[in-house]
């Protein structure tokens, strides 16, 4: 780092600037005021700081749409050191979303938004014990902190009423004009409650304030009759009819092998202008709660091809036998636990393809000493246990590209986290994705530094919160928040995203 009294507040030169929107990829240097990238330039350029970003890439912050882990300050912190400036809860979802938003104002080094999740609106309507979980600068999801939040899990299990459709309709209609990016539903968790009326009613209110739906697709099986891509017709039909755009995130823990099917139905919709967007994360298991409907045996076996040592203890690390998963379904519903699902060889597929995205899903840690919820921004990176997706998605895929494992050029793996995402957001009601993204004048400075030879993942299944190296420097709104790969203390840039307060 290098200070001169010179334009600009912030400028990053010599790097190799890869911006998938416009095609750029080419050295160049960029001067950055005001939270905004100023200038996109070959000629030399000077300002108040100074990154040298030869060797490195400089390519847009990533976007994260699948992030269960975006409102605590630890979570935050592995994201950041993975590239990641906007996390983003849209598939759980929040509610109240007004309440999430003003407890997370002034307190983030990244970005935040959120959907209306259908999950915690039935938890609301069913049990109005239920409230948004604040813990000191940290605000959970309802699947992250289930007990925090005082949930009855009657969300999972419970038929609403003629009349509970209509509260919950009127939550989801509260929660879009409060400035909800979307609305979250996640059917894969209440198979048995949530009927396919409110399915179409969460994408007829998407539909009605022109924004999209984030769905975990109801069914996890690659089988008849209850397959996943069964799962994804039910909302690609009420799409079909009352419009809206529509994420199937984490779709081949769906599709499992009719991934490649699914594929091949999603291109033939977008091909007639349908907003349709898959997304996978890259990993061959994912990270729930022991009761997840999924994972019952009846579907987890015949369905998923699994057996119950395929889903291990998180806080142990320890696969379960049938008496362990039996005694914490009874006990304990809301452990949390990680599970395979899709092989490697779909999922790595699944990447290559030129129509998904990345999300990383990322899950609550919980501490190895005794099991507390990991929430503290000092927290130690090898004192938790954790899906490791929560700390090295978006380096792992670019690990996988630069071996080859997945195939395609290094600007389409940043355009999978990066133009794609904020494209389909903005076209989908979320006026500020305009401006993220991308790597151009008038530019949020969203931006991330890596490493193409070295950037890599260094959480495992059993360490999983070893942060991600390669990725030396991040920035939020022209701030450096990772600055030599050590994150920033004291500042706190992130702003919300959100859409129009009382727009319709």
């Amino acid at each position: 780092m290098s200070t001169a009294d010179t334009n600009y507040a912030l400028v990053i030169t010599g790097g190799r600037v890869i911006d998938p929107d416009s095609g750029l990829d080419a050295v160049r240097n960029l001067g950055i005021d005001k939270g905004r990238i100023v200038a996109v330039t070959d000629q030399p350029i000077g300002g108040k700081e100074t990154i040298d970003a030869a060797g490195l890439v400089v390519a847009p912050g990533f976007i994260d749409m699948h992030h269960h882990n975006a409102g605590v300050p630890f979570g935050e912190k592995l994201a950041l050191r993975d590239g990641v400036t906007t996390p983003l809860e849209l598939e759980a979802g929040v509610s109240p979303v007004a309440d999430w938003y003003a407890a997370l104002a002034g307190k983030c080094r990244s970005n935040y938004g959120a959907s209306v999740g259908t999950l915690p609106v039935r938890e609301r309507t069913f049990n109005p014990a239920y409230k948004t979980v604040f813990a000191g600068d940290a605000v959970y999801d309802l699947l992250a902190a289930p007990e925090q939040a005082n949930t009855t899990m009657r969300w999972s299990t419970q038929v609403p009423t003629t009349e509970q459709v209509g509260q919950i309709g009127g939550m989801l209609d509260e929660g879009l004009r409060e400035g909800a990016l979307g609305v979250g539903h996640c059917t894969g968790y209440m198979v048995a409650g949530c009927t396919t009326g409110e399915s179409m009613l969460a994408q007829q209110m998407a539909g009605q304030y022109g924004r999209a739906v984030f769905i975990h697709g109801r069914f996890s099986s690659q089988m008849p009759p209850t397959s996943g891509l069964l799962g994804f017709l039910e909302q690609m039909a009420a799409q079909e009819v009352y419009g809206g755009g529509l994420v199937l995130q984490h779709m081949t823990a769906q599709a499992l092998a009719d991934t490649e099917r699914a594929l091949e139905l999603i291109d033939a919709a977008i091909d007639k202008g349908i907003s349709i967007l898959p997304e996978v994360y890259p990993y061959d298991y994912g990270g729930t709660i022991v009761g997840a409907d999924y994972l019952h045996p009846d579907n987890y076996g015949p369905n998923m091809g699994r057996d119950y040592q395929d889903i291990i203890e998180t806080a142990t690390v320890t696969p379960l036998t049938k008496g362990r998963y039996e005694e914490l379904l009874r006990t304990a519903p809301t452990t949390n636990v990680m599970f395979y699902n899709a092989t490697e060889e779909t999922v790595l597929k699944a990447l290559s393809h030129p129509s998904t995205v990345l999300g990383s899903d990322a899950f609550p840690y919980v501490t190895k000493q005794d099991g507390s919820p990991a929430l503290d921004w000092e927290t130690p990176f090898d004192s938790v246990n954790g899906h490791p997706r929560g700390a090295g998605a978006h380096a792992r895929f670019l690990r996988l590209v630069r071996e080859k494992k997945i195939d395609i050029p290094l600007s389409l793996a940043i355009s999978k986290m990066t133009d794609k995402i904020a494209v389909f957001l903005e076209q989908n009601g979320v006026a500020q994705m305009a401006r993220k993204g991308r790597i151009q004048a008038g530019m949020d400075a969203d931006i991330v530094l890596f490493d193409p030879e070295t950037v890599t993942d260094n959480a495992t299944m059993k360490d999983g919160g070893l942060p991600s190296t390669g990725i030396p420097h991040v920035v939020v709104n022209g701030v450096i928040v990772v600055r030599d790969s050590k994150t920033a203390d004291g500042v706190f840039p992130g702003q919300p995203v959100r859409c129009d307060i009382g727009a319709s």
